[in-house]
């Protein structure tokens, strides 16, 4: 169903538990007591004035502590109506999740060692951190690696235990064989084609999904082959937007070493000797892609899954609403503690301080413990 946002009716409220309802009469009775001490009160005082001569005015409060007081009676009558269980109609607005595509790039340059282990451990561990920041309710996340080939590694779901299994096996190393002429190349190209063609097959088996759609592109930017802006193109046509994750140094790094079975190193003239992150050539493509670009180590993992996750959700539609009853004594638990507070504002005495602050903290917690 995706996020939902309650906007609530306090006008029609209802209470699951009426039959607590009758306590109300002991905040009235104590209201009463409060008003005829206040009466009382300014009774001393007029009384006090007429009796006493002295060279310069008397100033008394109007009704000096008793504010507080009446701060807890209507605390009290609050935290009452909290244990009735107040409801009040609310009309829920659905919004829809987030279908996201990772595409990782899984070529000889991601292990490269210029980031902590290498580019492709230090990718796996941000995607781990972008699986914890994940709600798992409505949002699904596929996976698709590439290299000259490009492999699907994971459909979209929304199971978390699927996810996080393929990444402990994938955590160490990526499944294309470094002895492999295939992993000497990045073709992107490629890699977004299968990343739509994961897309097109989820609608061909489950029907259109009403979650919004985006590429999260992982990768260094060393893309030797393909064309990248035909791959572009057509995600935009799909109003898929590709955000982009780059990883690496800008200083780089000396590319793996290849050797054949005698154990010689193995050069090939066509594969450059070293390899350093393209950040001009990822915000290229975050611009054309309608995404956003983002780069390990610049920003916290957390911080910038967070921010894909929330963009995700600003594309995801509006699925309508629907009328449901919501729970309101939070709310009123919310109001009793405020009112409580405010009270103490107008004790005086330090004694009587400590005395409120427990007795407000016991039944606070009561009332929880009875609430939960």
């Amino acid at each position: 169903m995706g996020a939902v946002i309650p906007r609530i009716d306090f006008w029609k409220l209802e209470f699951a538990e009426p039959d607590v309802l009758w306590l109300l009469l002991i905040p009235a009775l104590l209201l009463v007591l409060w008003a005829w001490r206040v009466a009382q009160r300014r009774i001393d005082i007029r009384s006090l004035t007429r009796a006493r001569v002295v060279p310069v005015r008397e100033r008394f409060a109007f009704v000096g502590d008793l504010p507080c007081w009446l701060c807890l009676i209507a605390a009290l009558a609050v935290v009452i109506l909290a244990l009735a269980r107040p409801r009040g109609p609310a009309t829920i607005v659905r919004q829809g999740g987030i279908d996201m595509v990772l595409l990782q790039d899984a070529s000889a340059s991601m292990r490269v060692k210029d980031v902590a282990g290498d580019r492709w451990q230090r990718s796996m561990r941000f995607v781990r951190s972008l699986g914890d920041a994940l709600s798992w309710k409505d949002d699904r996340i596929a996976m698709a690696i590439f290299a000259h080939i490009a492999a699907p590694q994971i459909r979209l779901t929304k199971d978390p235990n699927t996810f996080f299994f393929f990444l402990d096996h994938l955590s160490e190393q990526p499944p294309f064989r470094i002895e492999e002429d295939t992993t000497w190349d990045t073709n992107m190209e490629l890699g977004m084609y299968w990343g739509l063609r994961v897309i097109e097959r989820d609608e061909e088996l489950h029907g259109k999904s009403p979650n919004a759609k985006m590429f999260l592109l992982l990768t260094d930017g060393q893309a030797w082959s393909g064309e990248v802006a035909k791959a572009l193109k057509k995600s935009n046509d799909m109003h898929v937007p590709v955000f982009v994750i780059g990883v690496g140094t800008l200083s780089g790094g000396p590319m793996p070493v290849l050797r054949g079975d005698d154990g010689e190193v193995i050069h090939d003239p066509e594969t450059p000797a070293s390899s350093r992150l393209d950040r001009e050539a990822l915000q290229r493509i975050a611009l054309m892609g309608n995404g956003q670009y983002f780069e390990l180590d610049r920003d916290g993992d957390r911080h910038i899954a967070n921010a894909i996750i929330d963009a995700g959700k600003r594309m995801a539609p509006s699925l309508g609403a629907i009328e449901a009853a919501e729970e309101l004594y939070w709310y009123f638990l919310c109001v009793a503690a405020a009112l409580t507070g405010l009270g103490l504002l107008f004790l005086r005495e330090r004694g009587d301080l400590w005395i409120q602050v427990v007795g407000a903290t016991a039944i606070l917690i009561g009332v929880f413990r009875i609430l939960r």
